[in-house]
């Protein structure tokens, strides 16, 4: 007889006066019961925030087993046995409420070292929320009363990658500095064919060649799927500086989600934000007025990677059957987002700039500023 997995038990943190559940308190450093109050001090745990070297972290993925799928959950509350979704590990029982955390990147290899905690509680997110729903031209009256309502938001941390790394970059191309001329045209004044001249600006271009080097410092690419990659990259500024070494603790009583962006694929994208950067720095070195850049040949070395989990304050909207994600930074409250437009907001705002236009004419027409506007662009041809 086959023997019966029993399903892990996720992680909770009880109360060390009465037992009950305890959440982290976004802006703080604490852990807060919410059924006496009582508050626990979250030690910081030592060290440095270490970055890892992204050639070793690939030749080691190549050699080990792909990672096995997860188990269900079991709530050490209420006994129920449910499942995450595959690409989360942090969240509450949907029987019963209890906040669980599960070991960190169960179904992954590369596991979370550092995390920006929550600054900001939901009640301040939902602040920003509204403002910036409320800024929105020709936004639908539907969302700005989902706005002003108890929308809840849901507190995610976000997982993503930063990348260091140091390029040298040879390069090919021209240099293109201006100069004027003179020429002579000729053009017709009072009936009569004449000779003007007149300064001609051309463009002498020099063929060059050179190299760049650059060092990259934490370029950060999102790690989610959940939500699209212009939203995420918006959200920025993020204090890294202010990093601080993972602790379970932090995500109790928020979502957490685990990468689905794999490190060679995070750091594809951060070439693509290098490269864009190398390619000012060649610009600036040819100098000139303008450039011309016809090959690029970047290496790459001493490149590391670091895995975090960087707060988010998230929510969705659906409006005629498609749904509208906003999120908040959970650092800094700013808020970015899908939206949608009422058709019949633009359509009145058009029609009432169209009658605006006609009573003007109207007025200009019975005043006689029309006739005499007429008069007066008919002498200035």
């Amino acid at each position: 007889m086959a023997k019966t997995k029993t399903p892990p038990g996720g992680r909770r943190f009880p109360c060390e006066q009465c037992g009950a559940l305890v959440t982290f308190v976004p802006g703080s450093n604490d852990l807060a019961c919410e059924y006496c109050g009582h508050r626990t001090l979250i030690e910081r745990a030592a060290g440095l925030i270490i970055e890892y070297d992204l050639r070793e972290a690939l030749q080691w993925l190549s050699t080990v087993k792909p990672a096995e799928q997860r188990a269900a959950t079991q709530c050490e509350s209420c006994a129920a046995s449910f499942n995450f979704d595959h690409h989360v590990h942090s969240g509450e029982c949907p029987f019963c409420g209890t906040p669980i955390v599960l070991g960190t990147g169960t179904d992954k290899h590369i596991k979370p070292k550092s995390l920006l905690p929550f600054l900001l509680t939901e009640q301040e997110a939902q602040q920003s929320f509204r403002r910036w729903i409320g800024r929105l031209w020709f936004a639908p009256t539907k969302v700005k009363k989902y706005a002003r309502g108890e929308s809840r938001l849901t507190g995610v941390y976000v997982p993503f990658w930063t990348y260091d790394s140091q390029t040298h970059t040879g390069y090919v191309g021209e240099r293109g500095d201006m100069y004027t001329v003179p020429q002579t045209y000729t053009t017709i004044e009072n009936g009569r064919a004449v000779r003007r001249t007149r300064m001609v600006t051309k463009i002498r271009w020099t063929p060059v060649r050179g190299r760049v080097a650059r060092f990259f410092d934490d370029i950060l690419i999102g790690a989610s799927r959940s939500l699209p990659r212009r939203i995420t990259d918006s959200l920025r500024p993020w204090d890294l500086q202010n990093l601080t070494p993972y602790n379970e603790k932090y995500l109790s009583g928020f979502q957490a989600e685990i990468y689905q962006v794999e490190v060679d694929q995070g750091f594809d994208m951060a070439v693509e934000v290098m490269d864009s950067m190398i390619r000012n720095d060649i610009a600036r070195d040819i100098g000139g007025d303008q450039q011309r850049i016809h090959n690029v040949d970047t290496r790459h070395s001493s490149t590391t990677f670091k895995h975090l989990l960087l707060p988010v304050w998230s929510a969705g909207f659906t409006f005629r059957d498609k749904t509208y994600r906003f999120v908040v930074n959970g650092r800094t409250g700013k808020v970015q987002g899908e939206r949608p437009y009422s058709f019949w907001k633009i359509a009145g705002a058009a029609i009432a700039a169209l009658i605006a236009v006609v009573i003007l004419v109207a007025f200009a027409e019975e005043s006689g500023l029309l006739d005499t506007l007429v008069s007066t662009l008919g002498h200035s041809f």
